[in-house]
């Protein structure tokens, strides 16, 4: 019999939701199903102004914006189970990493706020669900992200090849795999990733992505103004760290210079670059010995990026799809895995990862009402 888990992802660019239907028999990762739900216009206008730096929102619009997207979460699950034929029983649990808006690790009181209410994803579809699972790394101590390193370790390492995992979504993150299995695994955000070109072009033609980096392509960079900007501390602070949208805004960049007085085309090559070069420049400064350099997240479409990263690296920089799975799959993939993980009493973070003092459980879990999903009982505990 199957071992299914659903896994939901929306991630900092904020361009839609991903749902992958996972297998897991044998503890192998194998997708039977994928979808994405793109978000109309006027919700990813709606929910740029909530994940903005220091928004003013009332409660109201934050709770409607909760309890919608969880609705959306439910759609989307109920869709792929029709898509691909499974009764929602066969599903032992959903992961749903829900949408930050809000990610403070480094406050006085540090914080981590995603949205889309797991009550609601559990009730529409009757599957359990798993949620919030990064407050409970940040209550640990840690930044609570990144996650998705235990999962890459779990699918991409290889015992004869040092490899560097980056995905690259709004922000952009490393998984350092040593071929070395007692080498621990290094991991965490480098900076930007999609965010400060989406949007920057979002700003000056109204539109939501740079498709291909075409329009990056079209600029020269400006090696002095990358420079400037690569100044900013979070890029030569040592890990664990974590960063966000409220961190690298366009507000960031305007501290640094007058973007308005340069060729609109010239800005977005240069963020293009910042974000090639500071990747780059993690994995140079951790992961000296890698040999092989996979890329997943919206950024691997971007190949004016990924051309940029290839010539600021000596070893090949390649898509994750060469290697068994599709880079827009791997973080849905990732948050199934993590839902296994909570169900089945394990930790989901990596101490090491993200500076917690403990290797912990993730997550709060929503029961279904639909047989299947039921969390299994710890040895010497009474059902």
């Amino acid at each position: 019999m199957p071992e299914l888990y659903i896994g939901l992802m929306s991630g900092t660019s904020l361009d839609g939701i991903d749902a992958a239907l996972v297998d897991f028999t044998d503890s192998k990762a194998q997708l039977v199903g994928f979808e994405y739900l793109p978000f109309p216009a006027e919700l990813q206008n709606a929910l740029q102004r909530l994940s903005k730096p220091d928004a003013l929102i009332s409660l109201k619009e934050y709770g409607a914006m909760d309890a919608r997207l969880g609705h959306l979460f439910a759609d989307i699950v109920n869709s792929l189970l029709a898509k691909t034929d499974i009764p929602a029983a066969s599903v032992s649990a959903i992961g749903s990493h829900g949408l930050t808006v809000y990610h403070a690790p480094d406050n006085k009181f540090p914080f981590s706020l995603q949205i889309g209410d797991p009550n609601v994803i559990a009730e529409l579809t009757g599957i359990t669900t798993v949620a919030d699972f990064r407050r409970r790394d940040i209550a640990a101590k840690g930044q609570g992200a990144p996650l998705v390193p235990a999962y890459h370790q779990a699918v991409f390492h290889h015992p004869n090849e040092h490899r560097c995992i980056v995905n690259i979504g709004g922000i952009a993150n490393i998984t350092v795999l040593s071929k070395d299995p007692s080498a621990p695994v290094i991991g965490f955000d480098t900076g930007p990733g999609n965010t400060l070109m989406d949007l920057w072009i979002k700003l000056q033609q109204n539109q939501q992505y740079d498709k291909n980096g075409d329009w990056g392509q079209t600029g020269n960079i400006d090696h002095d103004l990358v420079d400037l900007l690569t100044q900013d501390p979070y890029f030569n602070a040592a890990p664990p760290k974590s960063t966000g949208k409220e961190y690298f805004s366009l507000a960031w960049v305007y501290q640094y210079f007058d973007a308005f007085s340069y060729k609109p085309e010239d800005v977005q090559a240069s963020l293009c670059f910042l974000t090639a070069i500071t990747i780059c420049d993690a994995i140079k400064k951790y992961a000296p010995n890698t040999e092989r350099v996979l890329i997943c997240g919206g950024g691997s479409h971007n190949a004016y990026l990924l051309e940029l990263m290839q010539q600021n690296m000596e070893c090949p920089v390649e898509s994750t799809e060469r290697y068994g799975l599709h880079p827009d799959h791997v973080e849905a993939m990732a948050f199934a895995w993590l839902a296994r993980q909570t169900m089945n009493h394990l930790p989901g973070n990596l101490k090491e990862v993200t500076g917690a003092v403990n290797a912990v459980i993730l997550g709060g879990i929503y029961q279904g009402n639909k047989k299947g999903g039921i969390l299994p009982p710890v040895e010497g505990e009474k059902l």
